[in-house]
């Protein structure tokens, strides 16, 4: 169905035996999709989700970044979960697979540009038809974020996280976005302007951490659960 033809779509009518065939069945689709990843995801233990451009070729800083984090990640005891796709994801898997860890792939599937890359667990591999179920995922068996440069999948990945955490839907996981340069245009609207407007408390600037380097963003997540006394294997 092209562009114009599921707008279009959008605003027929339909009777409700249309309806009932095709919602209902969406339905059950998105069901099956919860319900696999809550059979798979709920045996991997502690992980962390590394997210990022799907974009981003092998010869970038920031691939590279990525695929050490996964492995420093590794070594402290962590499993990686990344968008199973290219780019970024790749590279956490990668960094992860390589090292012996878990490595967790969450693939959703596009027209274009996403397909699973070969450094995820076979076991350890999901396919999503929907966005939302995909997130739910990240969210729910994640017990920390790490941001490096992306676009707006990554984007809303990341706010999704801050927004949950904000609102007191999950626990106060920690969240690390990678790429100081990058994010700084970002920020200095959220802190300019969200907060002068107060949109945000002032305390909402606490929920990420930014830094240039994967021995950063490891350490902070580390430090944030040696302060609590909690292990990789809790």
């Amino acid at each position: 169905m092209t562009s114009d033809e599921k707008i279009r779509n959008a605003f027929e009518n339909k009777d409700w035996q249309e309806i009932k065939v095709t919602d209902s069945w969406q339905i059950f689709k998105i069901m099956a999709e919860f319900v696999e990843g809550f059979e798979k995801l709920a045996k991997i233990g502690p992980c962390v989700s590394i997210f990022g451009s799907a974009r981003t070729p092998q010869d970038n800083k920031y691939y590279k970044i990525a695929e050490e984090t996964a492995r420093l990640l590794t070594e402290h005891g962590y499993g990686v979960i990344s968008g199973g796709g290219p780019g970024i994801m790749e590279a956490a898997n990668k960094g992860a697979y390589e090292n012996g860890g878990k490595s967790v792939g969450l693939n959703i599937e596009l027209p274009f540009e996403q397909f699973h890359n070969k450094y995820i667990d076979r076991d350890k591999l999901m396919e999503f038809n929907y966005f939302f179920v995909r997130k739910v995922m990240f969210m729910k068996y994640s017990q920390g974020f790490i941001v490096l440069p992306g676009g707006f999948g990554t984007m809303d990945e990341m706010f999704e996280a801050i927004t949950l955490i904000q609102t007191g839907k999950i626990a106060r996981f920690p969240i690390v976005l990678v790429g100081k340069e990058y994010w700084a245009g970002l920020l200095d609207w959220v802190e300019n302007h969200m907060l002068d407007a107060k949109n945000i408390s002032e305390e909402d600037l606490n929920l990420y951490r930014v830094v240039d380097t994967a021995e950063e963003a490891v350490e902070h997540i580390f430090r944030f659960y040696n302060k609590y006394v909690l292990k990789p294997n809790f």
